[in-house]
């Protein structure tokens, strides 16, 4: 018994002692170069990352910098005067509301139907799938293709003359693609597992999306239509062919100024004027006119962020 405790001791004493976690896991040659290739690869990614945002805040800059003489509450309010060399942009800031607002009406709904019927009754055949081929190709078209064929469709066709009407319509159909693309992707988002645990409790098709489809996409749908906003105000040629006038005649602060089958002015057409169809125009003017154009879409994107951001911090998934 003395002997098995002796030899007890013995091997405890011979046995080595443990080490610390810093000592296991000690860096090799190898682990070292890795890391040191994975902190180039970050600041490389970093510095492009920058690099994205850095034109935009130049941009920004530049702009607000030469128009800061034209800016003024008084600026969006007042109306072209003087041959458009004095005054303001309000008809123009008024007008691309009215062909955004109704251009949103006519692509949303139908965008969003659409993409529910793509993504959650049709099935996987060939018609289609040539059916989104068309939509996705029809969202790669140039938008003066778009005005050409607004001009002939809704202009000549259909009898509306040029008109905001026809302009709003031809923004629609411009932005529809890009509705149906992003409410698809977000329908698609939402786990099959969601929609096969309503099935299985006796749920209809359109019940689980009512129910469950839509409530757990409307952040990427939202999104996606919100962001067609800043697109539509931003176009020009659609509109230029369609029912944008070079100039029109409206009364101060009129909230309600154009008639739908009349022509109006729209900040983006407004701008190509004041560049090279209106001599004599302070510089100044036309680059707040630039800034109130990139304010209004940022704004809408900024929007749109946000939007999104409360609409996912309300998911439960």
């Amino acid at each position: 018994m003395a002997d098995t405790t002796a030899n007890l001791k013995s091997d405890a004493k011979a046995a080595p002692a443990p080490l610390a976690v810093d000592q296991l896991f000690t860096e090799t040659p190898l682990v070292r170069e890795k890391l040191r290739r994975q902190k180039i690869a970050k600041v490389i990614f970093g510095a492009m990352s920058v690099g994205m945002i850095l034109p935009l805040l130049l941009i920004i800059g530049y702009l607000v910098e030469r128009a800061w003489p034209s800016l003024s509450l008084e600026f969006l309010l007042d109306v072209p005067r003087a041959g458009m060399t004095e005054g303001g942009i309000w008809s123009a800031l008024v007008g691309t509301i009215y062909l955004v607002i109704i251009s949103l009406a006519v692509s949303a709904p139908i965008g969003i139907m659409a993409a529910i019927y793509l993504n959650e009754y049709a099935k996987d055949n060939w018609f289609n799938r040539i059916i989104n081929l068309a939509v996705i190709n029809l969202a790669g078209v140039p938008s003066i293709v778009h005005a050409l064929f607004g001009l002939g469709a809704f202009v000549y066709a259909a009898q509306m003359g040029l008109s905001i009407m026809a302009a709003s319509l031809t923004l629609a159909i411009m932005t529809l693609p890009v509705i149906i693309a992003s409410t698809r992707e977000a329908l698609a988002s939402v786990p099959m597992a969601f929609r096969e645990a309503c099935w299985n409790v006796g749920a209809t098709r359109w019940q689980t999306i009512k129910s469950i489809v839509l409530p757990n996409s409307i952040s990427g749908i939202l999104t996606g239509v919100i962001l067609q906003v800043s697109r539509a105000a931003g176009e020009t040629a659609p509109i230029m062919f369609t029912g944008v006038a070079f100039y029109k005649a409206v009364e101060r602060g009129t909230l309600f100024p154009y008639y739908l089958n009349e022509q109006c002015m729209a900040l983006s057409m407004h701008l190509y004027t004041l560049s090279t169809q209106v001599p004599d125009v302070k510089e100044s003017m036309q680059f707040a006119t630039a800034v109130v154009l990139l304010g209004a879409v940022l704004l809408v994107n900024a929007t749109a962020i946000v939007l999104r951001v409360y609409l996912r911090s309300r998911k439960k998934w």
